[in-house]
């Protein structure tokens, strides 16, 4: 059996399971982190505005140190998003890596022309000109980057590549990236003085450099524009952050009255490196999160092989074992009661013995085959007590990421102070997660602004606790009402039509039921019935 690779998936495996940040959704909590990172700059550099232009003592081994991790820092992320795009190939990844590319070299070539990090006038270029300059090159590269990174991601992936052919285009990325900054930089070092003055003194900067840095900030401002209205992905949330963590620089550059080795200088040098540091951070959380997933996923894969592993031996051995002696019998009696008919006058009686016995042997093969249920029903000496709003919820957790990429919305509406239930959760949980599925799938034909998922819970009397699960789906048609719940029976392409059957007959071994209470145009309503704990009066 051929090996399927995670880079062979089609386009709707990698929506249904989004393994790269370019095409994860953002969830409510990353809007929330990402918009509290946001906040604190603004109100960071706002506080410090008023003492940006105070000198503070020079420290020549400050830009070497910073802007060297900034280097090491963007050589790793671009390095993450190159590996990205060799699992899902979206071309906007690409120009994005190859952003990063720019940014590290940059960075590093900026310090070695900085006046004072390696030598009195730098290493290259004429100590005043040139390190300006290669600023310059180094945001405006990125800054465009990311500008065709909004304008291009949402182009559909190209599954049909080969993984050589990937590698190859990666390989081009990087060698017109490298040849771009060799030329570049060759112009801003050794063609320094056929440029404009944008430093009159190694920390006083002319006019025209401000204006330089007006042209960065509105740079910058038209691609956070573009990437706000254009947001899809937690890719797209964290590069609006890391434009926001940039502004500082900028905009202490824009100030003639701030100087290099001022207070706001050095501020807007650890915004820098914030900003610089951020993507790492979140492709690594995020790694380490699809890790955790993938490590979950396999686990259970495991124990769900095993346990039908188990039941399958168990079911095979029980009807090997029961079923033999009826089916022996049968066998027998049938070609006693032939050889009784061949006789010659033929002996009814004794052949109609014989069938006799053969049908109640039948009998009792039938009876022995419905004992086998009893083999599946081991959560029976697992039932614990358990809340059903525990179970639902946990349940929408482990669909979050289905719920996102299928833009369902959802709504909770749990009765407080509920009894509680005697039940096997795993198989609670399994009766709602069929349930939560079957209601997404259900959905996809309407438009997302009209998927709603609804669960709720509530008490009939002291002796019933209810769940149901509400979709806004199409509903079932009446003459498929009546066998819903029937095995082998589905309204699915591509269903085996034991999944609502299981359901019941999970909910009716916990002493319940399963039902569907409502189904129109409007959508389906499924409800688990389950007997309520007895409350104990104290004595």
């Amino acid at each position: 059996m051929p090996e399927t690779r995670v880079s062979d998936l089609s386009p709707d495996a990698h929506r249904d399971f989004p393994i790269v940040i370019a095409t994860m959704p953002i969830s409510a909590l990353q809007r929330k982190v990402a918009l509290a990172v946001i906040i604190f700059l603004i109100v960071g550099s706002l506080s410090v505005a008023p003492f940006a232009s105070t000198p503070l003592p020079r420290v020549d081994v400050f830009v070497p140190v910073v802007q060297t991790v900034m280097c090491v820092v963007d050589v790793i992320t671009a390095a993450l998003l190159f590996a990205q795009y060799s699992i899902v190939p979206k071309p906007a990844v690409l120009v994005l890596a190859g952003g990063y590319v720019f940014s590290g070299l940059f960075a590093f070539l900026q310090t070695l022309a900085f006046p004072g990090a390696y030598s009195a006038n730098g290493l290259i270029g004429d100590g005043t000109n040139s390190p300006a300059w290669l600023f310059v090159l180094w945001h405006s590269s990125f800054l465009l980057a990311v500008i065709v990174y909004a304008l291009s991601k949402d182009a559909d992936i190209e599954p049909s590549l080969s993984r050589q052919s990937r590698w190859m285009r990666i390989a081009i990325a990087i060698t017109f990236t490298l040849a771009i900054t060799g030329g570049t930089t060759w112009l801003a070092t050794a063609g320094a003085k056929h440029l404009p003055t944008t430093y009159l003194s190694t920390t006083l900067q002319t006019g025209f450099a401000r204006g330089l840095n007006v042209f960065l900030w509105l740079l910058s401002f038209v691609a956070f524009t573009l990437l706000l209205v254009r947001r899809r992905t937690v890719l797209d949330l964290w590069l609006l952050v890391i434009l926001v963590a940039w502004w500082p620089n900028f905009l202490v550059g824009m100030s003639l009255a701030v100087v290099r080795f001022s207070f706001g200088w050095y501020i807007a040098r650890f915004f820098a490196l914030l900003a610089t540091s951020t993507l790492l951070f979140v492709l690594l959380a995020q790694s380490t999160l699809l890790y955790a997933r993938l490590a979950n996923a396999i686990l259970l894969l495991r124990r769900e092989r095993a346990d039908k592993l188990m039941s399958l031996e168990a079911a095979t051995t029980a009807i090997a074992h029961e079923i033999g002696q009826p089916l022996a019998a049968i066998s027998s009696r049938g070609g006693a009661a032939l050889n009784w008919l061949r006789k010659s006058p033929p002996n009814v009686k004794e052949a109609s013995a014989s069938v006799t016995v053969m049908v109640e042997a039948s009998h009792r093969a039938d009876e022995i085959i419905s004992s086998i249920r009893t083999l599946f029903k081991r959560g029976s000496d697992r039932k614990l007590s358990v809340q059903v709003e525990d179970i639902a919820r946990q349940a929408l957790s482990l669909v979050q990421h289905d719920l996102q990429s299928n833009e369902v919305s959802v709504l909770t509406e749990f009765q407080a102070d509920l009894p509680a239930v005697q039940a096997d959760r795993t198989q609670l949980q399994q009766i709602i997660l069929n349930l939560i599925k079957n209601a997404i799938e259900a959905m996809n034909s309407k438009p997302p602004a009209s998927r709603r998922l609804r669960l709720a819970t509530r008490a009939k009397g002291n002796s019933t606790v209810l769940l149901s699960v509400e979709d806004s789906g199409a509903g079932i048609s009446a003459e498929s009402q009546t066998e819903i719940f029937d095995p082998f029976f589905t309204t699915k392409s591509d269903g085996m039509g034991l999944g609502l059957a299981i359901c019941r007959t999970i909910a009716e071994s916990h002493g319940g039921s399963l039902r569907l209470t409502e189904s129109s145009s409007r959508g389906s309503v499924f409800e688990v019935a389950l007997p309520a704990e007895p409350t104990h009066a104290g004595s």
